[in-house]
């Protein structure tokens, strides 16, 4: 089934419906990441992301960013537009859509909101809210230099398709752990940002 912007909202409400809600570690999708954030941090950091799926002729597509190399975390990683939820947030909904603009100059209001899944932990420190949004061009997109060395875009049937995800495994902090990578063209998309593509694969193709 080709995934068109109203496949993709009505699987995703369906989807979304049949989720149970995030009340605790138990609901947090990824245990082995939630279990060796918490060994490795004393606290988890709220934060959210906006998943950001932009409306084209040719297709759907999910737009990344490319972290600047001097960033403190992930820097040079691909990413969603996202980071920590401040006190000037009303939700994680809020922060995502900040983020968006601050990021890569999209205002909040291109953006329709579909839905949040569950929250996912990273090693990093941060317990995190994805935020999926549509938004149907024409869009202007202005980066943050400071945060953002790139803007680009991946057409979602390739992103989501599990054919193109490899699963690795490696030793952080003593500890075996899984990760999923995705590459596209000569961009490495890996670790966070690879497992929520996996997720969303999941929702809206079972």
């Amino acid at each position: 089934m080709k995934l068109t912007p109203e496949v993709i909202a009505r699987r995703l409400a369906a989807a979304l419906d049949a989720l149970a809600p995030v009340v605790d570690a138990d609901t947090v999708v990824g245990a082995e990441e939630y279990d060796l954030a918490l060994e490795v941090n004393e606290t988890l950091i709220p934060a959210a992301v906006l998943v950001p799926l932009i409306v084209r002729s040719g297709g759907v597509t999910v737009l990344l960013t490319r972290r600047t190399d001097h960033l403190a975390d992930h820097a040079g990683q691909i990413s969603f537009p996202g980071g920590r939820i401040e006190g000037v947030d009303e939700d994680a909904r809020a922060a995502a859509l900040r983020e968006l603009e601050e990021e890569t100059g999209i205002a909040p209001d291109r953006v329709r909101i579909l839905g949040q899944i569950e929250d996912h932990a990273t090693v990093t420190g941060f317990l995190v809210t994805p935020v999926i949004g549509m938004i149907t061009p024409p869009i202007e997109i202005h980066p943050d230099p400071h945060e953002v060395a790139e803007v680009f875009e991946c057409p979602l049937s390739f992103a989501l398709d599990p054919a193109n995800f490899r699963r690795h495994a490696g030793i952080r902090d003593g500890r075996k752990r899984h990760f999923y990578e995705l590459i596209f063209e000569d961009r490495r998309i890996w670790g966070f940002t690879a497992r929520i593509l996996v997720r969303l694969s999941g929702l809206l193709w079972r």
